[in-house]
């Protein structure tokens, strides 16, 4: 679906970005995955080589909060493969700290994270879209973006930033050719959720409508299909993936 495609995925290393990166690989793309530590960035491309030694796949690790280092980890894909048809802007962070406990820097940290992040990425990869003739952009926000959480304000309020950028941006950029949408994941299998005790994990199940937490791949599937050109005509969408948990 993706053959030829060249790729960014931001916080590739692990999760749901990891499962992006290898669905894109499946489906015949070059990918260039960004992460946070070189340590964590080699280690998904030795296990990406290990499932298969002829996926094209490599990694860089700039700080998605330093607007300069990102456009030059952006540019060096530029010159490596002469265009970006994709960019994934995958990287987050989660919040559950009450806001009684907020100081004004846990609150900028986040909001960096999951917003100014996202905007350092688009503004070079958009102007390398622009110029080729068109491309695909896709932000992951989350299920909380649409109907909040107990607690972690800053992460639902950064999440439906994140929902304000994609519907604008497709305004925006529609005329270049260049689509934008965004996947909002509900409780996923990640890491995290993985470590949580069984007691606390049947409850989220009961709360979900199908009866079970999403896989990775789940979501993965959702950015594949955005991805595509089956999704040609699609732009300015905000995915849910949360099995109506949301509802």
């Amino acid at each position: 679906m993706l053959k030829g495609k060249i790729a960014v995925v931001t916080g590739g290393t692990r999760g749901i970005g990891y499962a992006i990166v290898k669905k894109y690989l499946e489906n015949g793309a070059k990918v260039v995955l960004f992460g946070s530590r070189e340590e964590t960035v080699e280690k998904a491309l030795t296990s990406l080589k290990e499932e298969n030694a002829d996926w094209e796949v490599s990694g860089d690790y700039p700080n998605l909060k330093d607007a300069k280092a990102v456009e030059a980890a952006i540019e060096k894909v530029k010159e490596k493969y002469g265009r970006i048809d994709i960019l994934v802007n995958n990287a987050g962070i989660s919040d559950s700290k009450p806001v009684t406990d907020y100081t004004a820097e846990h609150f900028e940290n986040i909001m960096q994270l999951n917003v100014s992040a996202i905007i350092n990425a688009i503004m070079p990869a958009a102007k390398i879209m622009k110029e080729q003739g068109g491309g695909c952009i896709i932000n992951t926000s989350s299920m909380v973006s649409l109907c909040g959480q107990p607690s972690g304000v800053a992460y639902p309020t950064s999440k439906s930033a994140v929902n304000g950028m994609t519907w604008s941006l497709a305004r925006e950029l529609g005329p270049s050719g260049i689509r934008v949408n965004a996947v909002a994941p509900g409780i996923t299998k990640t890491d995290m959720v993985a470590a949580l005790p069984e007691k606390m994990i049947q409850p989220l199940i009961n709360a979900i409508p199908l009866r079970r937490v999403g896989e990775p791949e789940d979501v993965a599937n959702a950015f594949l299909f955005l991805a595509s050109d089956m999704a040609a005509y699609v732009t300015g969408e905000i995915l849910s993936v949360d099995g109506a948990m949301r509802s």
